[in-house]
């Protein structure tokens, strides 16, 4: 790492610091307790919702995905919708629609599901192109226009969309731009033999338990302030110019591959957008103030750079004949591009 001296510290005040990072760790520590097997899962939930964006998780059925987003939302201040995304779904089933009033020949709009803080979107690959959009413009927008009307969303709003990889038919995939717009993707897998046989253990006991043991910690749930004051927190933490040129670096050298390598340049044919170097920017902040630290280090773009590059890189023909992934293309991108 020669040439970055990040340990430069920040304006921030330590003990406001350690206060509303220590309560965004008792909600980590809540969802770990609920949440087996899932650590990644719940660390890049966490570094979305604190970057002030949106997440899209691939896997298999049955891996707690929605289960995740719903501990999340017990644990803070706000209201939980879950939207199961099907072939028949139209935008307004989502954003609400005027209902008119015979009595005083008037209309009321009546608000949709996508009108809560935090949103589980289930198999969004499954609804068509025009109810996509729809939620697509609440996330990016933070806005629902109907009609000649546009409503405000509120200032906390996580939106966790959900793939199965496994059934592809009847499904509509979401573009390469509308991809671009969550921040991370995150792909989860099986759990391992031991943290099966925990969530076995830990099902078996709260079958056991009655709603009382179940509840939400005394610490918790957080007010939706705390969220808000951590991400203006992290928004003040220290990037050093060299980790900032190693992330410009790292995106143009997916759209501009050959100098670094041929194989590259065979295997890329669309590099990522603007928008990966602003999710650096973001995650990579909200990554080190999680782990403690007032500055960025390379190690945290290069722990996020799967998540947030995996969605954003468009392979050739060439690169799926062969049988290259793209995340064996974002492996020799960390390996070919220099942090100093």
């Amino acid at each position: 790492m020669a040439g970055i001296n990040p340990e430069k510290p920040t304006e921030m005040p330590e003990a406001e610091t350690n206060q509303l990072r220590a309560q965004v760790l008792a909600l980590r520590n809540f969802m770990d307790s609920r949440i087996l097997g899932q650590g990644q899962l719940i660390s890049r939930m966490l570094v979305s919702l604190l970057a002030d964006g949106h997440i899209l998780v691939e896997g298999p059925p049955g891996l707690a995905k929605t289960r995740a987003v719903k501990t999340l939302a017990s644990g803070l201040e706000g209201d939980f919708q879950r939207i199961q995304f099907t072939p028949d779904l139209l935008p307004a089933d989502l954003t609400g629609t005027d209902i008119y009033r015979p009595h005083d020949s008037s209309f009321n709009f009546q608000p949709g599901p996508l009108f809560h803080h935090i949103i589980v979107a289930d198999e969004i690959n499954r609804a068509p192109a025009k109810v996509q959009s729809a939620l697509l413009e609440s996330m990016e927008e933070r806005q629902i226009t109907v009609g000649k009307t546009t409503y405000p969303l509120p200032g906390l709003y996580f939106v966790m969309a959900t793939q199965n990889p496994i059934e592809q038919e009847g499904t509509y995939p979401l573009p390469e731009s509308q991809l671009d717009r969550f921040l991370l993707k995150v792909t989860i897998e099986y759990p391992r033999v031991d943290s099966e046989i925990e969530i076995m253990q830990q099902v078996r006991r709260e079958a056991l338990q009655d709603q009382a043991a179940l509840a939400v910690p005394a610490k918790l749930p957080l007010a939706q302030q705390v969220i808000l004051d951590a991400r203006q927190q992290i928004l003040e933490l220290y990037m050093a110019q060299p980790v900032e040129q190693y992330i410009a670096q790292l995106v143009d050298a997916s759209r501009n591959p050959r100098p670094y390598s041929a194989a590259l340049a065979d295997w890329i044919q669309y590099g990522a957008s603007p928008r990966a170097s602003l999710a650096f920017d973001r995650c990579c902040r909200a990554l080190a103030w999680l782990e403690g630290r007032d500055y960025v280090s390379p190690e945290d773009v290069q722990q996020l750079a799967h998540e947030i590059m995996r969605h954003r890189i468009l392979l050739t023909y060439q690169a799926e004949a062969d049988g290259i992934s793209v995340e064996q293309v974002i492996d020799e991108l960390l390996t070919k591009v220099p942090t100093a």
